[in-house]
């Protein structure tokens, strides 16, 4: 039998950078709503371990080896004390590098699956923790508050809303924009919105032709428009020629 999860992808609302503390990690404050776009995660019991990865037109596949979910598989199988063989197929429809949280929802919805296939009753948003910042809050999706490394949640009633996305098909590394917050700093809805534009400078101009009403989403490089409603955000993108997505927000699944 295979399980097949989505893994579904989020926007940071607003997001403050409060900091770095002691141990080099810098603290944050940050609304996260989960969204109807999401990658796809299938597994199966198999006789070993082994992955297979898909992507949608427009995305860049990621490679098998240090993928989130065979992370996860190996958290897991740690905390679990025996071997999980497992066959995982990935499709991917959420952008790499985009402040989106593909990799860390993938390591979650690798951890629901897994437990699910082998039956197994164990801590996952601990777990989780382990893994990536991201990662715990798609264990039960929704909306939250996250504060620390981003580990820290406490839920919020969705909202319904939808989303217009644009992506310029920039993979943004969250480490480089965080280096460059220490030397910019930052304000606004988003605080690391002028230091991705010093990491990377294209995103500025990406932004400049968006207009005002737009948004970026984590590290980037990612942004988003809230709309009314599915034709108004189906309309905020019609010009757009770049990688786009009309979604909504999601209740917790968890």
């Amino acid at each position: 039998m295979t399980l097949v999860v989505p893994a579904r992808a989020k926007l940071n609302l607003d997001l403050s950078v409060l900091g770095r503390s002691e141990d080099g990690f810098h603290q944050i404050r940050t609304q996260i709503q989960a969204i109807e776009l999401h990658d796809v995660l299938e597994l199966a019991k198999a006789g070993s371990t082994a992955m297979t990865i898909s992507a949608a037109d427009g995305i860049n596949a990621p490679g098998v080896k240090d993928n989130s979910v065979l992370k996860a598989h190996a958290a897991i199988q740690k905390e679990a004390g025996r071997e999980l063989p497992t066959r995982f197929h990935l499709d991917k429809r959420i952008p790499a590098g985009s402040g989106m949280g593909g990799a860390s929802s993938n390591a979650a919805a690798a951890l629901r699956g897994l437990a699910a296939i082998h039956n197994l009753k164990l801590d996952l948003v601990r777990i989780a923790a382990r893994i990536g910042a991201d990662a715990p809050f798609f264990i039960s999706g929704g909306r939250a508050r996250a504060e620390g490394r981003g580990e820290r949640l406490t839920a919020l009633p969705t909202e319904h809303a939808w989303f217009a996305i644009a992506w310029p098909g920039i993979e943004l590394s969250t480490e480089a924009v965080y280096h460059a917050w220490d030397e910019v700093k930052g304000d606004g809805t988003n605080q690391l919105t002028r230091a991705a534009f010093h990491a990377e400078p294209r995103l500025q101009a990406f932004k400049n032709q968006l207009g005002n009403d737009w948004q970026m989403t984590g590290s980037g490089s990612a942004f988003f428009r809230p709309c009314e409603d599915e034709p108004q955000a189906t309309k905020a993108i019609a010009h757009l020629d770049c990688w786009t997505a009309v979604t909504q927000a999601i209740g917790a699944w968890a």
